[in-house]
This record gives structure tokens, C-alpha cells and sequence, in this order.
């Protein structure tokens, strides 16, 4: 990672808490992601959450709300509870339900380190830095290893505070069918409490015939479940009374 002056760099190694150097390239900071993402999931005993979900085709002037409660097991594993839906019959009856049904299958333990964002799944380059909502991030290019479905080609901000990601932005790796030409997204995350969470998606889908459709869901209303904090080591030796 180039910093612009010796000073900044300076100051980012001074307050880092630690002799650790700041991180200097892609695998540097993907190394610090892995590491913090696995300390914060080891205490993250799932969690429940709602979403909005909006989908409008302004050509055909077709638009559809839902609204959905979402928990996540300990597992990582997710199941959706639909509270409300209202406006477009097909994307009530049609694209809503696939949205759902995708999510809970590649939230399956078996798949889902398929789709996390990781060495083994993708390759990283280094672009520089940028804000994301007021904070300084890494951005760093993803290229997928193979034609996924469940991956992306685009970029990723990384906080360069908390190494968390705080936003995904491209498009996936696989087209999902013949009728899609083309599909854009940005996905940003928020931290609520201890832990990063998804906070809104919006897509653009660009499909043949029916053209431009985009989708923005909101991401609200978080409980985490966490593991209790492990008792202090020296309340941990005294003699109980």
C-alpha cells in the first residue's frame, strides 16, 4: 500500500496498538480481514434482522415491497419469515420467493464458504484508498477463481481500522441466465454494536426485452447473540466466599 507521505504512514504504524507493520499489500490486508472477521465470528451466535425489500421496473411502471424478519443460526445458516408483500404479482409470486430461496441455499454450511470472500475463492490486487461514509478504507480489486455463481468481479473497501469489509461493489462472476445481459450491484455494510452487518444492496438487472429493473434492499433491526464475555483473570482465581 503506497501512502502519500511518510508522516500519514507514521501515524497509521503509531496508532495501531501493536509493532505490527501497517499492512503494504493486498495479501497484508486480506491476512488482517480473515483474522479479525474469524475473532468477531467466534462470538457471533447468529442473529435476527429485517429487510425491505424494493423492486421497480420504471419502463413498465411495476413496482413490489416485502417485508421480511431474517435469522441467522450459529451455523451462519439463514431463514427467512415474510411479514408483508405488496404491488407487482410476478415479482410477489416470482422473483421475490427466488431471491429467498437462492440466499437460504448458499447460507448452507456446505456452500457457504463456496461464496465468502476469501484466498481460496478469489485473487487481490491492490488499488489504493479511499472514504466510504466518513471512514478510510482499502480498495482492493477481486477476481474470482472460478465461474461461481455465488461470486463476484468487482471491488471491495476494507476499513482500515477494523479490517472489516464495508463495501462490494461488481458484478457476479457467472452470468445467472440467458435473459440477464448484464447485472451491477453495490452492497454496503454498517457496524451496529461489536459487529459488521449488511445495512443496504442496490442492483441494477438489465434484462433482455423487459429491460431495467433495479432492486434496493434495506437491512435494519439487528440483535446479535453473542457468546458472554469470558470472566476477567483475576475474578477467575479468587476463592469463592
Amino acid at each position: 500500500m503506497m501512502y502519500t507521505t511518510f508522516a500519514l504512514a507514521l501515524a497509521t504504524v503509531m496508532t495501531a496498538g501493536d509493532s505490527t507493520l501497517a499492512p503494504r499489500t493486498a495479501d497484508d490486508v486480506v491476512a488482517r480481514m480473515i483474522a479479525r472477521d474469524g475473532e468477531r465470528q467466534s462470538v457471533l451466535k447468529g442473529y435476527t434482522a429485517f429487510r425491505r425489500y424494493v423492486l421497480e421496473n420504471q419502463a413498465h411502471h411495476r413496482r413490489a415491497e416485502m417485508l421480511v424478519r431474517m435469522t441467522c443460526l450459529d451455523d451462519g445458516s439463514k431463514q427467512f419469515d415474510v411479514v408483508c408483500a405488496t404491488g407487482w404479482g410476478g415479482a410477489r409470486r416470482y422473483v421475490f420467493p427466488r431471491l429467498l430461496e437462492a440466499e437460504t441455499e448458499a447460507s448452507r454450511p456446505g456452500l457457504r464458504e463456496r461464496s465468502r470472500i476469501t484466498p481460496e475463492n478469489y485473487t487481490f490486487q491492490m488499488v489504493g484508498k479511499e472514504y466510504v461514509r466518513g471512514r478510510p478504507a482499502f480498495v482492493l480489486a477481486i477476481e474470482p477463481k472460478s465461474e461461481n455463481k455465488y461470486l463476484t468481479r468487482g471491488r471491495i473497501w476494507v476499513d482500515t481500522d477494523e479490517y472489516a469489509i464495508i463495501r462490494v461493489e461488481g458484478q457476479p462472476a457467472k452470468n445467472p441466465s440467458f435473459w440477464v445481459k448484464s447485472v451491477h450491484f453495490v452492497h454496503d455494510y454498517d457496524k451496529s454494536g461489536s459487529f459488521w452487518f449488511p445495512a443496504s444492496d442496490h442492483s441494477v438487472t438489465d434484462v433482455r426485452i423487459f429491460g431495467s429493473t433495479e432492486m434496493t434492499i434495506d437491512y435494519f433491526d439487528y440483535t446479535p447473540k453473542a457468546s458472554p464475555p469470558a470472566p476477567h483473570q483475576d475474578a477467575a482465581l479468587k476463592s469463592p466466599r
